[in-house]
């Protein structure tokens, strides 16, 4: 997984807005994705291009259709090695300190 890719894929609002559409209702055709999006087919279509490319949306032929499909597995990735890590200290401090308030020392 190249991270690069996927925070350029992130660091648009379109983008963004596209993967919660999948979030919201995986499996979705070009056709479904582009209602109510205040952009042209094209431009959806190069967004999901960019989406793909960062492995952040897989597709699935069902005949003649294209499904999209949202790929956590990346952001996943992503949220352990630049989130996780920097969380961990503040939620261990903040379990010795309940171990603390409530008289537990032992843990």
């Amino acid at each position: 997984m190249d991270d690069d890719s996927v925070f350029r894929a992130l660091a648009d609002g379109s983008r963004r807005a596209l993967l919660d559409r999948l979030h919201d209702s995986n499996g979705q055709t070009l056709s479904d994705l582009c209602q109510n999006m205040k952009m042209s087919r094209q431009a959806v279509a190069k967004h999901l291009a960019i989406l793909e490319e960062a492995n952040l949306v897989a597709i699935q032929w069902r005949g003649r259709e294209k499904l999209h499909f949202i790929n956590p597995v990346p952001i996943s990735a992503l949220a352990e090695r630049w989130i996780s890590k920097f969380e961990a200290p503040r939620l261990d401090a903040l379990s010795t300190l309940k171990r603390k308030l409530e008289g537990d020392d032992n843990g």
